[in-house]
């Protein structure tokens, strides 16, 4: 389509490079570099990155841009954008570079492809949308001053190249140049699957999947990607479980110890609690309470003052001698040494706890 500029937009552009110029001098800066080119000898696929506004007050201009193109001798061109866009004759000589150049070309968004960094992404034999990327379209602005023809010739022109902006989006995507100058009016935002369904891209790339193995080695995983040490700050990691504590052993394991010197005056106390040791190892079959009814004695502990012939009374287990074939009975064991031959006050008080076989083993021993 042939279009028509008004009579003063034939210097419009050579303007906007001069007052860009100007500006740059006056602030003292040089021009910022917006893009790069990496075109190694062994790989037949050269990649060009547009990562920032096009052209504009304080960007390269194209021409720097397609003097580098020309370079590059890969079969193959990936051309990854990530713009907010910027000055509308820039964006369309790139696009007609990257058009003309000998190598198939790919355009792929990376975040961002707005204004006219939609139209350069049009210029590509393929275009891919990065996950979560996005594509924006809208009309052209800019600024004018002077009187009232100068603003009647600025929006006639402005009208002119939002049209030839659609006709962009039409020839790649099919559709009309009043369906798309519709769309451009709303500024419409797409998403990756929206630029697909709408024709304005090929394919919508597939985010990795969550937890996929990284194939670079351990050793050089980036530092970021290690899992902070908050030892630092004192963290020594998640509390850990306390483990359980042991049982209370049950009552009829509990032992209890009777110690008193030979010729201590026994009270009743000390015989009703020989009473119960007794009754606690051998309880009577008629009255014998289930395990689960017998209640639970804590273990009693009697002390006299110490002399030079200490006895011991208990009614724990003692262990089983390794070097007989039946093991000895306990309470004849354990009052064995109380005996003597002559009866005296202490024999008196335990002679009822001694049975037969219990008074032979003792003799015995």
């Amino acid at each position: 389509m042939n279009i028509v500029l008004p009579g003063k937009a034939a210097g419009f552009a050579a303007r906007q490079r001069q007052q860009a110029e100007k500006q740059r001098e006056q602030l003292g800066i040089e021009a910022r570099s917006w893009y790069r080119i990496t075109n190694a000898a062994d790989s037949d696929e050269a990649e060009v990155m547009l990562y920032d506004e096009i052209g504009g007050w304080f960007g390269s201009t194209a021409d720097e841009l397609i003097a580098e193109l020309k370079g590059i001798t890969a079969p193959r061109m990936r051309v990854r954008i990530n713009s907010p866009g910027g000055s509308v004759f820039e964006g369309i000589a790139i696009a007609n570079a990257l058009r003309a150049h000998p190598a198939n070309v790919t355009v792929q968004v990376d975040a961002v492809a707005a204004s006219i960094a939609s139209v350069i992404a049009m210029a590509g034999d393929r275009i891919e949308m990065a996950p979560n990327s996005m594509m924006m379209i809208h009309d052209a602005s800019g600024l004018c001053m002077g009187d009232a023809s100068d603003m009647e010739e600025m929006a006639e022109l402005l009208d002119l190249i939002s049209d030839n902006i659609a006709d962009a989006y039409a020839q790649r995507a099919g559709g009309t140049r009043e369906q798309w100058r519709e769309r451009m009016k709303a500024e419409t935002w797409y998403l990756p699957e929206d630029a697909v369904d709408n024709g304005l891209a090929d394919e919508a790339l597939a985010a990795p999947k969550a937890g996929t193995p990284s194939e670079a080695p351990a050793e050089e995983e980036p530092d970021m990607a290690r899992p902070f040490d908050l030892a630092a700050y004192g963290y020594a990691g998640p509390k850990q479980p306390e483990a359980p504590k042991p049982a209370a052993p049950a009552a009829a394991e509990q032992g209890v110890t009777l110690t008193f010197n030979l010729g201590d005056t026994v009270d009743e106390q000390v015989i009703e609690t020989i009473r119960k040791m007794v009754a606690r190892r051998d309880p009577a079959p008629d009255v014998a309470a289930t395990p689960s009814e017998q209640p639970a004695e804590p273990a009693t502990e009697l002390r006299g003052e110490p002399g030079p012939e200490l006895v011991a009374l208990t009614d724990a287990q003692p262990e089983t001698d390794p070097a007989t074939d039946e093991p000895e009975d306990p309470w004849a064991a354990m009052v064995a040494h109380l005996t003597k031959d002559e009866p005296d006050a202490w024999s008196v008080l335990v002679s009822n706890l001694t049975t037969t076989a219990s008074s032979s083993a003792a003799t015995e021993a």
